[in-house]
């Protein structure tokens, strides 16, 4: 499992545009379960997201899908976690 955060690197006048097509990219990786939970980060720097177990190839390769990569206003950060504890009603993301 994997903690990413995306970070802003234009200003929020230059993210914005940008921000119809990165929802619609989030929502298509939840739907898929690929990503499990995204949101804002607060401050607004960028957004955190948890990201289901894959190789870390295969999450590179979708992260750099993101319309606000391909368009040049944030990057992405990535670890990888083994989670061992989990909430009840969570087990099934324990590996």
């Amino acid at each position: 499992m994997f903690v990413v955060t995306m970070t802003y690197t234009a200003p929020l006048v230059e993210v914005a545009p940008w921000r119809p097509a990165h929802g619609d990219w989030l929502n298509d990786l939840i739907s898929r379960r690929l990503l499990l939970a995204a949101g804002r980060q607060v401050p607004s720097v960028g957004g955190v997201y948890l990201a289901a177990g894959m190789p870390v190839e295969d999450l590179d390769q979708i992260l750099a899908t993101d319309p606000y990569v391909l368009n040049g206003v944030a990057s992405h950060s990535v670890v990888e976690f083994v989670p061992l504890l989990v909430a009840p009603g969570l087990e099934d993301l324990k590996l």
